[in-house]
């Protein structure tokens, strides 16, 4: 089993979706770019060329390095992260580069590998029992520790760490974590819409149905209370963050989303050019570099955060379902991968794995389409980018490395 050689076990499905991503991406990099003096299809030719050998080196690493030095990778990202706020530069108001010359490196994009090997690396160890409240501290401070350093320079990144949350609770995580941040979510929304004392009076009468529902010895109504102070005490304090913690262009997305304020000009542009442009498109796109709106340039960041936008106008409704079906397939492959693993460690990662990408895919299609605000979050393999691309490479490279490994494993 051991003698038998990396190529007959790597799973090549995953390789041939990775590489016609890749491909793809950079199809529409080149057309999104033509009305630009820059070269980025040239640049982004070169990162791709350049992660050719990255693969190679991480297929032949010994897979049992990821499990063995996974703590001593977290560290270091992390530090590469507390580097930024002394070394970091400015790129588009957001501190979160190290640029050396003309070349920038974003050093977020490789710590969510590093956070998905420690949260892996700790969860193996069969001692770990989530049910435990301590427990839960330590594995929530592996989770913590970047997002709270990646926040000041990079929000929309920071979103992304917390999706991890989910692959905890797979893990035995209780529910009531999901729970409270999704309600969480829905009281901030519903605050920013409606008056908070309207939402008030909307959790009162949840928190007295849900008790007068309950079995009669299961009714606690301290509980309820507690429950009711808190949620009314989050609402109250929406304002109060939203005015001050976010900053300016947050506060403008949010409010061209619900719908306060239409601002085509300005900080609605960017969505609105997109709305157009993959409308444009039709069933089956104007062809290939004959988009109107991409060779106009009328979308901003098209050939990063927005490039999906010449997918929808350049190859229509059906190019742009065979591009979602290719990223809806590498996440199921990766799932199925997952279950496969013999050892905790590699299928706590392969979730990991799944939950990364599938949530850069999730938020980057609704962002272009105008039912999320703008954060800045690029599609994998398909966005422009050395540090993303190349980020999303470990990450997935990684995996399949484990995977081919899993024969030699016992």
């Amino acid at each position: 089993m051991k003698n038998q050689s990396l190529t007959n076990n790597i799973d090549w499905i995953c390789i041939v979706i990775y590489s016609l991503l890749v491909i793809m991406g950079w199809l529409n990099i080149y057309s999104s770019s033509l009305s630009s003096m820059e070269s980025t299809a040239t640049k982004q030719l070169m990162f791709i060329l350049l992660t050719i050998p990255l693969i190679f080196v991480l297929l032949y690493v010994d897979g049992k390095f990821y499990e063995k030095y996974a703590s001593v990778i977290y560290v270091i990202g992390l530090l590469s992260l507390a580097g930024l706020f002394v070394f970091g530069k400015t790129i588009k108001g957001q501190a979160n580069w190290y640029s050396f010359g003309s070349f920038g490196l974003q050093p977020s994009e490789f710590v969510k590998a590093a956070t998905s090997l420690a949260l892996a690396k700790y969860l193996s160890d069969t001692q770990i029992n989530l049910k435990d409240p301590n427990r839960q501290l330590q594995v929530l401070s592996i989770l913590g520790l970047p997002i709270m350093l990646i926040v000041p320079h990079d929000p929309g990144s920071a979103l992304i760490y917390c999706f991890l949350v989910v692959v905890l609770y797979r893990e035995g995580l209780p529910a009531w974590y999901i729970w409270t941040g999704f309600i969480a979510i829905i009281l901030f929304v519903l605050t920013l819409v409606l008056e908070p004392q309207y939402v008030i009076l909307l959790a009162l009468i949840a928190i007295v149905l849900v008790h007068f529902k309950s079995r009669l010895g299961d009714r606690n109504i301290v509980l309820s209370a507690i429950i009711f102070v808190l949620i009314s005490g989050f609402v109250l304090s929406v304002s109060y963050v939203f005015t001050n913690v976010f900053k300016q262009h947050h506060r403008d997305r949010f409010n061209i989303l619900l719908g306060k304020s239409v601002d085509m000009k300005g900080i609605g542009y960017n969505t609105n050019q997109s709305e157009i442009a993959i409308g444009s498109g039709g069933w089956f796109g104007k062809g290939f570099l004959e988009g109107t709106q991409t060779k106009g340039g009328f979308v901003p960041e098209q050939h990063t955060d927005y490039i999906f936008t010449t997918v929808g106008e350049e190859w229509g409704f059906v190019g742009s379902l065979f591009v979602i079906a290719l990223f809806v397939g590498l996440f199921l492959r990766i799932i199925y991968l997952a279950e496969r693993q013999k050892t905790k460690f590699s299928r706590v990662y392969g979730y990991c794995v799944a939950g990364i990408l599938f949530i850069h895919f999730f938020v980057n299609i609704a962002m272009v389409v105008g039912v999320f605000p703008t954060i800045g979050v690029p599609l994998p393999f398909f966005s422009y980018g050395g540090s993303g691309l190349w980020g999303f490479t470990i990450l997935l490279f990684i995996f399949i490395k484990m995977d081919a490994n899993k024969v030699n494993e016992w």
